[in-house]
């Protein structure tokens, strides 16, 4: 139950129900100094009546009991420490860690519906938030529940009347703070939604401020990023206001029972229906019990708002993966689309890919070309199991790829996308991600193989220049250069080229596509390109238009035949 209910892993809820177990025990065994004290009174009240010396014989009895309970009270709290916050940020650890194994397992499809500000609050932000809930809030909580059963029998037993004017003020507190929840969790929304947009804002605004200045529209992004800043604090303050007042609200109604049990106690007493003794006792366990209740109401609101943060972890977790064999069971490396149709969204009313069926044969160079948005792109994630498709089948060496684990097909590819991603480390560190047990001397060879060379010699370390986040201080024909090295390092039978040198200029490009000719001999390529002269030493052109394959063939053939590829060719100023 505490696993579902939190989002917690095996050990987790493990440690969470010995916390509660010893946090329980904690507030039980602290009620025990009031039986103690009320013991000691009532002895000496009798030895007063009786005559004899206070205390006589049973000294070394109250001594020792205050010594164990004592040692037991300090045992439990230490467990309850133990259980609760050192493993609570244990928990936390492990939770990060078990969502970004999830995410690695999720189809792109899930990441195309969340932003990089969502899911970073879910993961750094909602877990840090949640190890006091799990450290503190939690097992005191049911601590205190379980401790407030076991009493309120007890005090049932012994006097009705009393026990129930100290119970009936906590159900009603209880009962006020509940009844609230709704409205808090609306509001703990709300105000997580204006954090997310106002760091949506602030990175927005990081990752595009040469656009913003050059277009001099600095200050007015700032006055929007300003009101998105101001709508935080405002949200915020709302979110406090309600949880603050019904928690002074639900103390108000607290400290009304121990007003209710000292007028019945006293009228009571005064009939002579309640010894003066079980007034004292009772007097003293609500104040005791108040206590515990006191520190939970506070925390509840913390828990109310600890469960937004674990329904959008919830909904990662719950997210379907992509699964498969382990193994691939490929004869060889041809790639087969058969029939595939497939759109981005349901909600979208025409495919993206609408009936696609083609062959990229091993030891050759197949070129996807065509206008904007007619599926290029889609075609090469869809060949490497980015996304499943709705229909149809795509097959690498005759082994249907959606029965294939994705880490285990990927390491069949090697992928060069028009939009590069690298990693703020040195230049030998960004090739190497493409073979990680790859020596120095084979990075080496990739970089010269992907016209490297040249520009790494002018950066101040050489390959052990740390080039900025996302290869900031490279230019974009350099970093697309780098991220072409990782590929040819990876050596993977498929290669996936989209926009491979769309960033360089037309001599660059040209040694690139000689270097590429000759190391791609006999692998599985795919290239996506605008530029013609790009796709003119293809062994295949398919041409995609409105999501459907309108022509094939050789570069050569296609030009003869004169149609969509000989006009998109001459288009762009080329010659047959």
């Amino acid at each position: 139950m505490l696993k579902k209910l939190f989002a917690l892993s095996d050990t987790g809820a493990k440690n969470l129900k010995l916390g509660i177990i010893s946090s329980a025990f904690y507030n039980l065994l602290v009620m025990f100094p009031v039986g103690l004290l009320m013991m000691a009174l009532g002895d000496i009240l009798e030895a007063i009546k009786s005559g004899k010396q206070p205390m006589q014989g049973k000294t070394l009895f109250y001594i020792a009991a205050t010594i164990i309970l004592f040692l037991l009270i300090f045992l439990a709290q230490w467990i309850q420490y133990r259980q609760t916050y050192t493993a609570s940020y244990k928990e936390s650890s492990k939770r990060r860690i078990a969502l970004a194994e999830k995410m690695k397992k999720l189809p792109l499809s899930f990441f195309a519906k969340k932003d990089l500000a969502n899911l970073t609050t879910t993961i750094m932000g909602d877990c840090t938030s949640l190890e006091m809930t799990f450290s503190n809030a939690i097992p005191t909580l049911f601590g205190t529940l379980i401790m407030f059963l076991v009493i309120s029998i007890s005090l049932i037993v012994m006097d009705y009347r009393m026990g129930l004017c100290i119970l009936l003020p906590a159900f009603l507190a209880a009962i006020v703070l509940f009844a609230a929840r709704k409205g808090q969790q609306k509001a703990d929304l709300r105000c997580a939604n204006a954090k997310r947009k106002a760091y949506d804002g602030v990175q927005e605004f990081l990752d595009n401020i040469q656009e913003i200045k050059s277009s001099s529209r600095q200050e007015e992004y700032l006055i929007g990023l300003e009101n998105k800043l101001e709508d935080v604090v405002k949200l915020s303050f709302k979110n406090e206001l309600l949880p603050g007042s019904v928690l002074a609200a639900s103390q108000f109604i607290l400290r009304l029972g121990l007003v209710a049990v000292l007028i019945t106690g006293g009228i009571l007493v005064s009939k002579g229906s309640l010894s003066l003794m079980m007034f004292l006792l009772f007097l003293l366990i609500a104040g005791r019990i108040y206590d515990p209740f006191s520190s939970v109401f506070m925390l509840l609101a913390e828990i109310f708002s600890a469960m937004v943060s674990i329904k959008r972890m919830k909904e990662i977790e719950k997210t379907p993966e992509q699964r498969g064999q382990k193994s691939c069971p490929n004869k060889g490396y041809d790639i087969v689309f058969d029939n595939v149709r497939f759109k981005y969204s349901k909600d979208e009313d025409k495919n993206v890919l609408d009936g696609v069926s083609f062959r990229a044969c091993q030891g050759e160079v197949t070129a996807l070309v065509g206008p904007s948005g007619c599926g290029k792109s889609t075609v090469s994630k869809l060949a490497a199991r980015f996304w499943d498709v709705d229909s149809g089948k795509i097959t690498l060496g005759g082994a249907d790829i959606s029965k294939i684990e994705p880490e285990t097909l990927f390491k069949n590819f090697a992928i060069v996308f028009q939009d590069v991603m690298l990693f703020d480390e040195s230049v030998m560190e960004n090739i190497r991600l493409g073979r990680k047990d790859a020596t120095d001397e084979e990075v080496i060879a990739a970089a010269k193989a992907a016209l490297c060379e040249e520009f790494i010699q002018r950066l101040p370390d050489g390959y052990n220049t740390n080039i900025g986040e996302n290869g900031s201080f490279l230019s974009g024909g350099e970093r697309q250069r780098i991220s072409i090295a990782r590929a040819l390092l990876k050596n993977a039978p498929v290669i996936l080229l989209d926009e491979a040198t769309a960033s360089m200029d037309a001599e660059s490009e040209t040694l690139v596509q000689e270097a590429l000719s000759t190391l791609l001999s006999g692998k599985t390529v795919l290239v996506i390109a605008h530029r013609m002269r790009t796709v003119a030493r293809a062994n295949k052109v398919i041409f995609l238009k409105d999501g459907k394959v309108a022509e094939t063939g050789t570069p050569q053939k296609l030009l003869q035949k004169n149609g969509l590829f000989a006009a998109l060719y001459k288009a762009q100023g080329l010659k047959n």
